[in-house]
């Protein structure tokens, strides 16, 4: 297992921005957050004159490129990291939108299909993470 630690306060930094680009969106467009809905209208080219999704993704990209932030490091083959990309993928999906949208969006609703998926996506998280560990040895 690595050495990586992150801040308490970055999580919460992190979360409270996640939360204002949620409410932003919300109040000045009247849409919900749904990245991977958003994401997946950008990168098919379906934003017509919507243009506000491109703007949204930018928004949430940008200041990571202006503050900077570590260096990324990815564990695993590129082949390893496409196949894991491709069923994240799947997964949005399957689930009808990401953790952003149903964790933080879909519970403020009060959502039953995100009452049920996002514990679903935390119980994946941790039995993941569970099965890499007794698969990988420690340093």
């Amino acid at each position: 297992m690595s050495g990586l630690v992150i801040p308490v306060w970055q999580s919460i930094a992190g979360g409270a921005l996640i939360g204002a680009g949620v409410a932003v969106l919300l109040l000045g467009n009247g849409r919900i957050a749904g990245i991977s809905g958003i994401t997946n209208r950008v990168l098919t080219g379906s934003v017509g004159v919507q243009a506000w999704r491109a703007a949204f993704i930018l928004g949430l990209v940008l200041p990571a490129l202006l503050i900077g932030t570590a260096p990324a490091t990815l564990s695993g083959s590129p082949q390893v990291i496409a196949i894991a990309g491709l069923l994240v993928g799947y997964g949005t999906r399957v689930a009808s939108g990401c953790t952003s949208g149903h964790g933080v969006c879909g519970i403020a609703n009060l959502s039953p299909r995100s009452l049920v998926a996002t514990p679903t996506f935390i119980a994946v998280a941790v039995a993941t993470v569970w099965v890499r560990n007794l698969l990988v040895a420690s340093p």
